[in-house]
């Protein structure tokens, strides 16, 4: 289903994992470059698991320009979920094989979607990533630019690391 009311949208996705988490960021990166044509990636950063004991997380940022909804894009990323085999559970905090998050389309702001996310300003892993590859873009609701955002935001609250598993 097309957006046929204007222009192709900028699309912001976060991505992590931490069960088998560079095959799975593959899958997905391999399978959203199908989907939507060139991707913008972040780099890839290693973090600790937030919120409850397990391995460390690969977190990313996923960029790409479509004229799809912001519906079908979430249903894309379901799908996503399901082939990556991610099982959910009820504590949101646990591990996982894949995570995937509509962070951005557009400057829409739409509150039953999650639209911006509020990850983008919680978390180091989501807004460092996304400073990376957008630095400019402001925030839909603040209009504060992502670099700004990033620099302001307590780093080590949620330190990570780059690390490089051949995306690109």
């Amino acid at each position: 289903m097309l957006d046929a009311r204007n222009a192709p949208v900028n699309v912001y996705l976060s991505a992590g994992s931490n069960i088998a988490p560079e095959q799975n960021l593959k899958l997905a990166c391999k399978q959203l470059a199908a989907d939507y044509g060139d991707l913008t990636l972040s780099s890839v950063y290693q973090s600790n698991a937030f919120g409850f004991q397990g391995d460390d997380f690969l977190n990313m940022v996923i960029g790409f320009s479509t004229n799809e909804t912001p519906e079908v894009i979430v249903e894309r990323l379901e799908a996503l979920h399901v082939q990556a085999h991610r099982e959910r559970q009820e504590d949101p905090f646990s591990s996982r094989t894949l995570d995937l998050d509509l962070l951005l389309y557009g400057d829409m702001v739409r509150r039953r979607l999650k639209l911006p996310h509020a990850d983008i300003e919680k978390y180091s892993f989501v807004l460092g990533p996304l400073a990376e590859v957008a630095p400019v873009l402001p925030h839909p609701v603040s209009g504060v630019t992502m670099a700004e955002l990033w620099q302001g935001f307590d780093q080590q609250a949620h330190p990570m690391h780059k690390v490089s598993i051949g995306l690109k």
